[in-house]
Formats: C-alpha cells, structure tokens, sequence
C-alpha cells in the first residue's frame, strides 16, 4: 500500500503539536450511538454556535447555545428566497431577524428559564432541558416545502405528581414596506400553535410549537401541523442518509459524510425558473454558479440519486446554455434572481472549463442519453471558449479564477486550466458514449497536448517545492496546486504532496488560500484532500482528513464544511459539503466515470483498515454497492447490484480499475 513518509522536519511538528491529531483536539461535541452529534452543556460555560439549514422556500441560519448563567441563546435569521427585494440582484432575498421576545411557557405559574443539559443535532437542532421534574424538548428545523421555520416543544411530566404547564398565546405580524419588494409588501408572522392551560399526569406529554413566516400580502394565511412538518423534514433526512452510505472503521469520517449529504442536499429553492441549488450563507440564493453548482455540485447528485438535486442540476446547465452566443462573449459566472438575472462582475474566471469539466461528468453519471444530448451543445460551446483562450504557451487565459481577484491569478492560471484538462477527458468519454468516435479522439488528442503545456507551462520550483507555480510571476505556494492531482496529473506528486501539509499552507484551522496569508477556504482543502488520494498518498492524506473532519464536525464551529475566513465567518455553503463528499467519492474510492454504465476505479484502502464501503450509490441509473476489502498483500474489489451476480476483482492496487454494470 502506498504511503507518504513523514521524513522532513515540519511533518514531525505538525504532529507534535496536533495539526494533524485527531487526539490533541478539545472537542466540544461527540457521536450519539445512533446518529448525529451531542453537546452536552457544561455548567458555567458559555459558548454559541451558527447552523444554517434550508428547504425549498425558506434558509435558516440559527444562532443557538448558552450564556455564562446556562441560559438558553437562539437567534433566528431566516431567508426568503422567492420574496424578492429591490434592488432584486445577488443578494435580494428577503432576509429578517426573528429575534422579538417569544412569551415563555410557565410551570405552575412561574415562567420558565430554559437551561439547556444537552444540544444535539441530527438533521434538526435538539435542545433538552429539565426544570425540575419537568423537561422540556425543543426541536429546531426548517419546513421541507414552505416558507416556515418550526420550533416544536414537548414538555414531559417525569415526576410522581400532576403539573400545570402554562403555553401562552402568540400570533403577530409584520410588513414590509411595498416599495421594498418586487411582490410588494410582504407579512412576516410568528404563531404559538397549542396555546392554553394543561394539567400533565406523571409520564404525560404537551407538545406546542413556534412557527415563524413569511409571504405576500395577497397570500392566503396557512394553519401549520409542526409534527406533520417535522415527519417530512425527517423523511427527508432519511431518503439522504440511505443513499451513497459510506462505511468505514471511522465513525466521524463516516459521520461527517452523512451530514455533507444532507447540507449538499437540502439548499435547492423551488424558484420561479424551476429548482436551482444554491451556496446559501445569508448572501447567495435562488442562483446558481459556475463553480458551486455547475463544478462542484452537479457530479455528485447523480451519485445521490436524489431527484430533486438531478432537476436542480439539468435546470442550471439549460439556464447556463441560454447565454451561449455565435461571438464566443463568456456565459455569465451566475445566473440570479430566480433566473432573472446574471451576474459577471469578475469577467471571465474560467467559467467555461467549470461548466464544461461539470456537465461532462453530470452527463456521464447521469446516464441518459436524450439529456447528455442536450448537453453536449453546452459543452462543446464551452470547450470552443476555452480553445479561443489559448495562448502561444497552448495554456488558456482566463481574467480571473473562482476567487474573483481576492488573491492574485495572473493572466493564466492553473485552476482554469487543470478545469479545461478534466472537462475535455470526460468531454472524450462522453463522446464516445454517444456513439461519435472521431470526436472522442479529437478531444483525448486536445487533452494530451493541454496536459503537456500545463507541465510546461506551471511546473516550477516555489519556496523550495518542485510543484505548480499558479501563475507566471507567482513566487508564493496556493492550495489550489492540489488540481492537478485531482485530474490525475502525477509528475509532481511527491512534491506537491509536501507542499500542500507543509506549514507554509496547512494550519489548525484550515488549509491557506496562501502562504503568509490568514485566509483558508475549504473549497480548496477539500480539492486538495482528493487529489492527495488520488495519488495514492493514502496515509498521511487520512491523517489530516481525520482532523479537518473532527474538528468541523466536533469542534467549535459544527457539524459541516465551510467556506472561509474571515471573509463570511465559516459559512456553512452547500457546495462545500458537496465537495467533502467528493473527496471521499473520486478521493479515497477514486470513482471516475467513465461512460453510462461504466467507471474508473482507484480505491486506495487505508494501512489501518481491514475493508471500506460505499454503499446505494444511484449512478448510472443504478442501485449498486462498492466493497474493498484487504487480502493478504492485495486488495479486494467487491462490486453488487441487485439482481446481478456480485463481481468480484484482485487488485494489485497499482493502475485504475474499469468496472462495467450491468
């Protein structure tokens, strides 16, 4: 099996002083037997975190947790995506504070003080508490399908005598002035639903809820059941958790997955121009992108089997193939304001490698003919910008990359073109699916000779690492040299490898955008993180997985991937989770597709681990489970569908492994 030595100086400090020891972390959270996470609250110390979550009308970003008293903190921003403001850009969503004071309930009379012994989460914010003999449970989450944010409370009688609970009445609203909205005025209402008096039995229950919406005023008023709201909320969870089901001797790891499916999943917005999946963060809604959803996203939903997430994905291709043009000017970096709009203030960022690279492995996933026929005009336009790109050097230019000149990209750089590699390699498979050889050789011929100039072009020596320089002039390391390893590009493995955990970029708290910098997105870690195991440098790769992993699905800031920071807090953005989810999938199980029933297979399984698991994958139109168990000095591939005889595969663990379904 291969691995990474740890040879040189900064690896050894880096595991002396716990960057990559998952033991030298203080987390604050830990595993519930049977799924999700729990806090258990320590008396006199204060700590809050934010959790955004989202449904197809409304996102919620709750701010929750304890002062130094113990006392319960819940803060509400909730987004409306479908009410639009003005000016109805980027950002013109709805968005309020639902911060008014809620009426408490009262226990025989006296108003209660919520202090919570346990916050636990598992697709919904669970919060305990006891007053006594009586406990209350308050579950936080958003409607499925409505514009509404529900908080069901269960008061219980755990004592030997009867008590009276006392739930107040609510039932206000406010508006919005009509100059405001593009729908006009707009009613934002918060209702106690199960006011009144109750006497509890020992053993007995009172449920109530607090809901909070929003709508126009010409709407009719809707009465909401929060236990029929939170069995479709939960159904949801469900229907994610059992598809795409990782199995490893790592429950955090195999945690984290779960949750990064279900934040991955769960920010589609039922938008007037159809179902568009969007970053979120309290900025970014009922738009798409070229890299949030047509680069990072819509690979994986194919993968889920979710239906929505596919919809999502075709309806962001087709928006996006409306802006193609005979000049060859750019498709815009988004489309926003339910389809409405664009928006391409960063000019060319190498949108058109992102949607070409995306919807050439959604296509292939997705495995229907007629839809990856519509699709091939897009990225045939797509791989065409990019040949009017070229320079002499045979890279291609682009005038910003995905961070939109946050840090420096030079005229060229390596994301743009590592992209444009990766969409014309599955650009080539695709072609041959659909029965067009010519094509399909022209464009592996294309790729060939971009591979070559990428080499050329980026290979350098930086701050004494014989890896990827990001652009001509650049003289310090970027995350994103990991792209090339990602696109299985291996000259420079080794080194490469070492620049990227070396502390010129990898810290506590993330990997640098930079080196000498304080900023770190996940994006680029996670990017990072795949193509380390697509190099085969399985081992260490998982040390630093295993700690990322605990300490954003344990630590203080939970339970998902992020954006960035400081710009926007650690947002938990949905593509993020996509991505986390990603370097598991074509990561550590190297998965590639290849054609519509088929795929490239390099499944590097850990020195420490007897067999991994994927399981109800939903590619290729299928229902199927991948098993590498360890034999001996080899490994073992275990592919089963049902209804069809298992394949089974020694694997040297040397070259990728094309596997075809039947």
């Amino acid at each position: 099996m291969k691995y990474f030595p740890i040879k040189s100086l900064f690896f050894f400090l880096l595991l002396l002083y716990g960057v990559a020891d998952v033991n030298a972390q203080n987390l604050r959270w830990h595993l519930v037997k049977n799924g999700g996470i729990e806090w258990v609250v320590q008396k006199g110390t204060a700590h809050t975190d934010q959790i955004e979550m989202s449904g197809k009308q409304i996102s919620a970003i709750i701010t929750y947790g304890v002062d130094g008293k113990g006392n319960f903190i819940l803060k509400r921003k909730l987004v409306f995506p479908m009410l639009r403001i003005i000016p109805n850009d980027t950002r013109g969503s709805l968005i309020r504070d639902f911060d008014q004071t809620i009426p408490p309930a009262s226990i025989k009379g006296k108003a209660i003080a919520e202090q919570p012994g346990a916050i636990s989460f598992n697709g919904a914010i669970k919060v305990r508490s006891a007053m006594g003999m009586v406990s209350l449970s308050r579950a936080l989450f958003p409607s499925v399908d409505k514009p509404a944010f529900i908080e069901q409370c269960t008061f219980k009688n755990n004592g030997t005598k009867p008590v009276e609970i006392t739930i107040p009445e609510l039932d206000r609203t406010d508006s919005t002035k009509k100059s405001e909205g593009v729908y006009g005025t707009y009613l934002l209402n918060s209702k106690i639903y199960g006011s009144g008096k109750f006497t509890l039995k020992p053993g007995e229950e009172q449920v109530y809820a607090i809901v909070h919406t929003a709508r126009k005023a010409a709407d009719q008023v809707y009465d909401f059941s929060s236990e029929y709201e939170y069995l479709k909320r939960k159904k949801f969870i469900t229907e994610i958790t059992r598809a795409l089901v990782l199995e490893t001797p790592d429950d955090t790891l195999n945690q984290m997955f779960s949750f990064a499916k279900i934040r991955a999943s769960e920010s589609i917005f039922d938008t007037k121009g159809g179902l568009m999946h969007s970053p979120g963060g309290g900025s970014y809604y009922a738009g798409i992108w070229a890299n949030d959803q047509a680069e990072y996203m819509n690979p994986l939903f194919p993968f889920l089997g979710n239906a929505a997430g596919n919809e999502s994905a075709m309806n962001s291709f087709r928006m996006f193939a409306k802006y193609m043009n005979d000049d060859y000017k750019p498709i815009p970096s988004s489309i926003i304001a339910q389809g409405e709009g664009m928006w391409n203030g960063a000019g060319d960022r190498g949108d058109m490698a992102m949607i070409a690279y995306g919807a050439s492995r959604f296509a292939l996933a997705y495995a229907d003919t007629a839809e990856a026929r519509k699709l091939w005009p897009l990225i045939e336009w797509c791989l065409e910008f990019s040949r009017r790109k070229k320079s002499a050097d045979g890279v291609i230019a682009s005038d910003s990359d995905e961070l939109e000149g946050r840090f420096p990209a030079g005229k060229i750089n390596l994301s743009t073109n590592t992209l444009a590699y990766g969409a014309l390699i599955s650009a080539s498979d695709l072609a041959a699916t659909l029965g067009d050889k010519a094509v399909s050789e022209k464009l592996a011929r294309e790729a060939d000779a971009l591979r070559t100039a990428i080499e050329k072009y980026f290979g350098a020596k930086v701050q004494g690492y014989n890896t990827y320089r990001y652009f001509d002039g650049n003289d310090k390391l970027r995350s994103w040299i990991g792209m090339p390893l990602v696109m299985g590009i291996y000259n420079r493995k080794e080194e490469t490898a070492k620049a990227l955990l070396s502390n010129y970029l990898w810290t506590k708290d993330g990997m640098l955008t930079e080196s000498g910098s304080k900023t770190f997105w996940d994006r680029s870690l996670l990017y990072a993180v795949r193509g380390l195991f697509n190099a085969g440098i399985t081992d260490t790769t998982l040390k630093y997985l295993k700690y990322y992993t605990a300490k954003r699905l344990l630590g203080e800031h939970v339970p998902y991937a992020v954006e960035a920071w400081p710009e926007g807090d650690q947002r938990h953005l949905a593509a993020e989770s996509g991505l986390y989810c990603r370097a598991i999938t074509e990561g550590l199980f190297g998965i590639q597709p290849k054609s519509f029933k088929s795929f490239l297979l390099l499944p590097y399984l850990p020195a420490g681990w007897k067999q991994m698991s994927l399981n109800h994958i939903r590619a290729f139109n299928r229902d199927f489970d991948i098993t590498v168990v360890r034999a001996g000095q080899k490994l073992k591939i275990i592919v089963g569908q049902a209804g069809s005889k298992k394949q089974e595969i020694n694997w040297d663990g040397l070259k990728a492994v094309e596997i075809n379904l039947y």
